[in-house]
């Protein structure tokens, strides 16, 4: 089963983000708190255009020593982050998954 991407808006800040999840419906990719729905949209094709390219992942060590990635537009800005791995074997999964998944036009608004 391919991933998808789902819209959401927070009960807190009503600010809307979104995660890309991958077939088994684990997340994959987090994006970052936005004002405006159309921005976490336009956030989503991002990922689209920037996850096939292996130099838009920056490969990271999270203080606890545990491996992560965010994935970077163009210009440098961070358009995701993913979980903490227990390897960075297992991180590097996880980028390839995105890479998978990352083009998917299934978008789930739950907001």
């Amino acid at each position: 089963m391919a991933g998808w991407f789902e819209i959401k808006k927070s009960d807190k800040n009503g600010q809307y983000s979104f995660v890309l999840k991958a077939g088994n419906a684990e997340v994959i990719l987090t994006s970052e708190q936005y004002v405006a729905k159309a921005s976490a949209e336009n956030g989503i094709e991002s990922v689209r255009t920037n996850s096939p390219n292996d130099a838009r992942y920056e490969k990271l060590t999270a203080s606890n020593g545990k491996p992560y990635f965010n994935l970077k537009a163009s210009n440098g800005q961070v358009i995701g982050t993913s979980q903490l791995y227990a390897s960075a074997d297992s991180r590097d999964k996880g980028i390839e998954s995105v890479k998978t998944n990352g083009s998917t036009e299934t978008v789930k608004d739950n907001t």
